[in-house]
């Protein structure tokens, strides 16, 4: 396939703030510069990451209603045929409609792009079954981690599968959210407010350090979903005695705006597959804490952050303390997290090996 003449879109079910959305985005923005034509669709609902668009990327919105909404499904098919589109670059759960278009629109080659957050826990995923009917029409796979890619192969009926890893793609603002906290003692958590990203082990371990240094502050910056889970952390924020200790914002765009007026990023997750915001904490040089879960442990190591075994608030704790008692090893770290983000983890490496994949299959 002539990569100058490829044809891509990519389909994603949002564009609400979250890791896959994010790469969504990156992806088509990334792709403008390369192919002869990039765009992206948006299947249910639009959002912010819809601002950050590029002008040369062409969107369209389907509006979907249901599963099976034939109009949505029409009405895209004419946006596909129109711009003589070659690839859908289907993400996450959006694959279902990917296949539905490619049933009416059968040149369409399908790349599914796999983020699933519980790649630790991928065994037990609930739509396998559909998966594997799906994966009788996908062209190439890719997977955010090795675990994904090899139950992909273990699983699915397309043989055609590659790891490659998320990417940093970062919109540069000069205004934004102004964090609460004193400056130089925020610890960032940038991650929407799900089960498997465990912000109670957040509130564990801001309690320990509240004790030791009151002044530092925790802040959770991430969708708010309004459910049960959502409740629960606010509920323990305050059985904690933590409202002076631990905000929430919400969903933020300007996610640039808010890296710069932390300290430490934080990941407390019990599975992931590669977050997007560790990349971004990463590719502004801050010192970083995570659980080793997903595929972090294959960017974070004792020279560019700490990995603390999943759960262990203690250790978590430790190795807060140690960063917030020398600064000089928390410029370091950082730094060197820095380097090898911009070394490994940018669009110019990422989307040439993709190129090449799709293409050739390499």
């Amino acid at each position: 396939m002539d990569l100058p003449t490829m044809r891509i879109v990519q389909l994603i079910d949002s564009l609400e703030i979250g890791g896959a959305e994010k790469m969504a985005v990156s992806y088509a923005n990334a792709l403008s510069a390369e192919i002869s034509f990039s765009g992206l669709i948006a299947t249910r609902k639009e959002g912010a990451l819809k601002n950050e668009l590029q002008s040369d990327v062409s969107y369209w919105f389907a509006n979907r209603k249901s599963a099976l909404d034939f109009n949505a499904l029409w009405r895209t098919r004419t946006f596909v045929k129109e711009h003589k589109v070659s690839i859908m670059h289907a993400h996450s759960s959006s694959f279902f409609f990917a296949v539905l278009l490619k049933i009416i629109q059968p040149s369409l080659k399908i790349v599914w792009h796999d983020h699933y957050g519980y790649s630790d826990f991928v065994s037990e995923r609930k739509n396998k079954r559909l998966l594997q009917w799906a994966s009788f029409f996908f062209y190439r796979i890719i997977a955010v981690n090795e675990k994904l890619k090899n139950w992909s192969k273990k699983e699915l009926h397309c043989k055609q599968i590659k790891y490659l890893p998320n990417f940093v793609s970062v919109v540069h603002n000069e205004s934004g959210i102004p964090l609460q906290g004193a400056d130089g003692k925020r610890i960032l958590c940038l991650a929407n407010l799900r089960p498997q990203k465990n912000h109670l082990l957040v509130l564990e371990i801001a309690k320990n350090i509240k004790n030791i240094h009151p002044d530092w502050t925790f802040h959770l910056v991430g969708k708010d979903f309004k459910d049960a889970y959502s409740e629960q952390l606010r509920e323990q924020i305050l059985a904690l005695g933590l409202q002076y200790t631990v905000f929430l914002y919400g969903s933020v765009a300007e996610v640039d705006f808010v890296i710069r007026q932390s300290d430490i990023g934080i990941l407390t997750s019990i599975s992931e597959g590669l977050p997007v915001s560790l990349l971004e904490y990463g590719y502004f040089g801050l010192p970083v804490v995570a659980t080793a879960v997903g595929e972090i442990p294959t960017v974070i190591n004792g020279a560019n952050g700490i990995l603390i075994p999943e759960g262990d608030a203690g250790s978590f704790t430790e190795a807060l303390l140690q960063l917030i008692a020398d600064p000089v090893n928390r410029k370091q770290i950082g730094t060197v997290l820095q380097n090898d983000i911009k070394q490994h983890y940018i669009k110019e490496s990422v989307v040439q090996d993709y190129l090449n994949f799709i293409s050739n299959g390499e």
